[in-house]
């Protein structure tokens, strides 16, 4: 008899996600639409997948994805609309390769915006509108980018007016990493709330929730939780994983998971979504960023060299202890 499904066992509780692309919805696709009901495209909803070229898009890729979650019955997320990383130059200069004006860009963001929801908007539920604006450190509080050069800080609202414009009924999330860590999570409140008081149509907040062994303790979890669900925003894990080493660890020997580490791994997860549950009237979605360890991005990432067993599934697409914990919560 086969594991009980993932979405089955937290039904009464929230979504449970993994983000795809079109390799891992074949070489993945049974494990996918049996323990998942929802699904983010990895990278082909950003700008420079969808959009290269001023008057080209590309929807090939994306149009892939949805078609999946559709014959599936998945809920699907969209990922992410305005953003500093992986985004084509073109945006942001003039026919001359100069840097472009305040109006020139807000049009093309608009324009941009109007055409990848629009597409969409009978298949995607909610939206990444605006990812990763938010210093590290220090005592700024938006990071620089082009976006905030030529526009100034209200561009995050206008990508939020505009979205809501190109589909009213879409749930629309600000998206950041490291955001149980203390420092930036109250800059990221500072910017919710900001954005509330504006009256700016925002939904709800992702929790990238890219976590390891140690880091962040249940503890700024909690707080985190707390803090943004206080604002009155729906909350969702978006790219959740577990690696097994902290950022830095340099071992790049190993070709197998150490059972240790797996051990580690599974009692964190088992706790993780115990916590989890506990905000279930504020926590919509869990989304994974991958379904299983023979494909995710932490392979080579930040370390090269270094493989990463982050998952609840192992390289085989087979149940992992972690799954194991969660299934007999």
């Amino acid at each position: 008899m086969r594991e009980p499904k993932l979405k089955e066992i937290f039904a009464e509780d929230f979504l449970i996600g993994a983000a795809v692309n079109p390799k891992t919805i074949i070489s993945q696709g049974e494990l996918l639409a049996y323990h998942f009901n929802s699904i983010t495209a990895e990278n082909e909803m950003k700008f420079e997948s969808v959009h290269p070229l001023e008057e080209t898009y590309t929807f090939e890729l994306a149009d892939q994805l949805v078609d999946f979650a559709r014959k599936n019955d998945m809920f699907m997320r969209g990922h992410t609309l305005v953003w500093h990383n992986q985004t084509t130059d073109w945006l942001f200069e003039d026919k001359d390769g100069k840097t472009t004006d305040r109006e020139t860009l807000l049009l093309r963001m608009k324009s941009h915006i109007d055409t990848v929801v629009g597409r969409y908007k009978n298949d995607i539920y909610a939206w990444d509108v605006v990812n990763e604006v938010i210093e590290d450190e220090g005592e700024e509080l938006l990071r620089k980018s082009k976006w905030l050069d030529i526009v100034g800080p209200d561009f995050i609202a206008k990508a939020f007016q505009y979205a809501h414009e190109a589909d009213p009924k879409a749930l629309l999330f600000y998206n950041d990493y490291n955001e149980s860590h203390p420092l930036k999570r109250e800059k990221i409140y500072k910017l919710l709330k900001s954005l509330i008081e504006q009256e700016v149509p925002i939904h709800g907040v992702g929790l990238q929730a890219h976590w390891n062994l140690y880091d962040p303790s249940l503890d700024d979890i909690r707080s985190a939780i707390e803090k943004y669900a206080s604002l009155g925003l729906k909350l969702q894990l978006t790219e959740l994983d577990v690696s097994l080493f902290r950022f830095d660890d340099k071992r790049t020997d190993l070709i197998a998971p150490p059972e240790d580490l797996l051990e580690m791994q599974a009692e964190r997860y088992e706790a993780m979504f115990k916590l989890l549950r506990e905000y279930r009237n504020e926590i919509t979605s869990a989304t994974f960023w991958g379904a299983a360890d023979d494909y995710t991005w932490l392979d080579n990432f930040p370390v090269q060299g270094r493989k990463n067993w982050p998952f609840l599934f192992d390289e085989l697409q087979q149940p992992k202890a972690a799954f194991q914990r969660l299934a007999g919560q």
